[in-house]
């Protein structure tokens, strides 16, 4: 087997901490336990489950953050912003893989209407874009990702399945398997169990606890589609 040249080895604590340990983000558990003890990503893709609240989408925004990545979503390159709400890296570093690509993007449900704006305005000369108001939020995600990929790239993606249909979140599945057959990274936070079986995948579950290595069949998420799946009705009745 040859050396593993994954864009991202690892992301540490920095000389100092450089957080408030009494301030947010450090009370979320997983923030605090990455400051703390760092975080290992593997090659291919790392996925984040947990609930609503649990830390995911920070986790996510301190990677952005850490790599230098818009903080709403794009490239290093990429400059716009509507209103600054997000952690710092928390004097995080990034251990690379030596000669690995660098090349990163992020993209983030909530901002992507922005994104989309500032991406028709900013046309790359080198290729015509796309109109992606005139396209579904999903079609134009997924038009954005394919569109930016580049081998043995990283790249954080913020709850996509928000933005797609079942058959949607299929294609994003074999985009990120190519993606991964290419040497590159990921890093996405879904509430999605069709995301979450990935295969191969790192998947890890974000909670008051902080963060621990999961397995697909054993997820809540996994087990309350499965009850709602088998008998809907009776799932709904139980809530209302």
């Amino acid at each position: 087997m040859g050396v593993q040249r994954q864009p991202i080895r690892r992301i540490k604590a920095g000389t100092s901490s450089g957080a408030d340990v009494g301030g947010w983000p450090m009370t979320v558990p997983a923030v605090a336990q990455i400051v703390r003890d760092g975080l290992e990503l593997p090659p291919g893709v790392t996925i984040l489950v947990g609930e609503n609240g649990a830390g995911k989408s920070t986790v996510i925004e301190i990677l952005a953050a850490v790599l230098g990545l818009n903080a709403e979503g794009g490239s290093t390159n990429t400059r716009h912003q509507t209103r600054s709400s997000e952690p710092s890296g928390l004097d995080l570093v990034v251990e690379r893989s030596p000669g690995a690509s660098k090349w990163a993007y992020y993209l983030r449900d909530e901002t992507l209407h922005g994104l989309y704006t500032y991406l028709e305005d900013n046309p790359n000369p080198r290729r015509p874009e796309p109109l992606y108001h005139h396209l579904s939020h999903g079609e134009a995600l997924l038009e954005i990702l394919s569109s930016r990929t580049s081998d043995g790239g990283f790249y954080l993606i913020d709850e996509p399945d928000a933005a797609l249909s079942f058959q949607g979140t299929l294609t994003l599945v074999a985009l990120l398997g190519e993606l991964v057959a290419s040497g590159a990274q990921a890093v996405i936070a879904t509430h999605s169990p069709i995301i979450a079986a990935l295969p191969n995948a790192n998947l890890l579950e974000i909670g008051e606890l902080g963060i621990r290595a999961a397995s697909w069949e054993d997820l809540d998420l996994v087990s309350n589609w499965q009850r709602f799946l088998h008998d809907p009705q009776t799932y709904l009745r139980h809530l209302i």
